[in-house]
């Protein structure tokens, strides 16, 4: 059974930072692409940031270009995302996403990002 844990949202001010931990495990085949998507209230699910498995392509949203960082521990089966100079509308559910080599895709159960003015 795939499981994908995340762990690392919470309050945090304006100007803050947070990291997102997500740890995938009961994939039969290796993973590919992982990443973050956000969806807040009333808004569609988009993406925030995700990374190759050979490190090499990374893609962000605008919105987040320069304050956020996503990482990745191939051994580990772990993405992080590395989240700096919060602003309130960073504020949403943040949801780990990873794809394996037969395209098949996966979903955390999302982790809430709460940013106070």
């Amino acid at each position: 059974q795939v499981q994908l844990v995340e762990s690392g949202g919470g309050l945090v001010q304006t100007g803050g930072s947070l990291r997102l931990s997500c740890a995938a495990s009961g994939l039969h085949f290796s993973i590919t692409t992982m990443g973050w998507y956000r969806q807040a209230p009333g808004k569609q699910r988009e993406l925030v940031a995700n990374i190759s498995r050979d490190f090499a392509t990374t893609n962000y949203a605008d919105s987040v270009k320069g304050r956020f960082t996503i990482s990745r521990d191939n051994a580990q089966n772990t993405v992080f995302l590395e989240m700096n100079s919060l602003k309130p509308e960073d504020t949403a559910i943040y949801y780990c996403h990873v794809e394996d080599l037969n395209a098949r895709r996966f979903w955390g159960r999302g982790t809430q990002v709460t940013v106070s003015s």
